[in-house]
């Protein structure tokens, strides 16, 4: 399921960022610049999310999602602030997108005449092999 361009836009106002220290790479930047950035969606309480939408999410995404019902994402990777927000914000729409996407049933089908002539032929060799290692009768 693609979401649209006024989706992406409305589900946008509904994040909280927060900034803080970055553990990641930056040298003497690091241990001055809040570059991490945490973003923290509550699915409960959206407004652009349907029922439905809301309970699929929560099940598939069961492992980011906190006691408050918020899904939580960082990013540190970046240098920059900035980017960090850009790379959380891309890592949740693609998160969205994967859970709400349905998934395809499979289609039961039958072994092929050819699979179900190599399987038999490969027991006989090893059933071939299995009596050469016994000895012999006398």
């Amino acid at each position: 399921m693609i979401i649209s361009e006024e989706r992406i836009r409305r589900l946008a106002t509904e994040f909280v960022f927060s900034a803080s220290r970055s553990s990641g790479p930056g040298g003497q930047n690091v241990n001055k610049v809040n570059t991490r950035v945490e973003l923290r969606f509550s699915i409960i309480a959206s407004a652009f999310l349907l029922g439905h939408e809301k309970h699929k999410i929560q099940t598939k995404l069961k492992n980011r999602i906190n006691l408050d019902g918020e899904l939580i994402l960082v990013a540190q990777s970046e240098r920059s602030q900035w980017r960090n927000r850009e790379k959380v914000t891309a890592k949740f729409f693609e998160l969205i997108e994967k859970a709400l996407t349905p998934t395809k049933r499979r289609i039961k089908t039958s072994p092929t005449f050819a699979s179900r002539v190599k399987r038999l032929d490969n027991k006989k060799k090893i059933s071939q092999k299995k009596q050469m290692r016994k000895l012999p009768d006398e």
